[in-house]
């Protein structure tokens, strides 16, 4: 009396079907390197990448800021004057700030 098996569970019988999946199953959920853990490293490189176009924009643009500021001395002379608060001998400054 041989016990018939349906055709679905057949392929589980087979030696080298079972072992390629429970590797594949070790591989998927187990291993260091899992989907999810994959999944996630994949994330991170994006936002990194968005990151790094950012900062190169930015980079860029101060780039940009520096060349203009010491080409133009009336430039210069603004942006010392509203970054660094620095004045000429015959100035005074008054700071004006918002209370919150």
């Amino acid at each position: 009396m041989k016990i018939r098996f349906p055709r679905s569970l057949r392929l589980f019988k087979n030696f080298y079907i079972l072992v390629g999946l429970c590797f594949l199953g070790w591989i998927i959920f187990f291993d260091t390197n899992d989907l999810v853990s994959q999944f996630s490293l994949r994330r991170q490189q994006k936002e990194l990448i968005n990151e790094k176009e950012f900062y190169l924009e930015k980079m860029n643009e101060v780039k940009e800021e520096r060349k203009a500021l010491l080409n133009n001395s009336d430039l210069l002379e603004k942006f010392a004057r509203e970054k660094y608060l620095m004045k000429k001998p015959s100035e005074d400054i008054y700071v004006i700030t918002k209370d919150n």
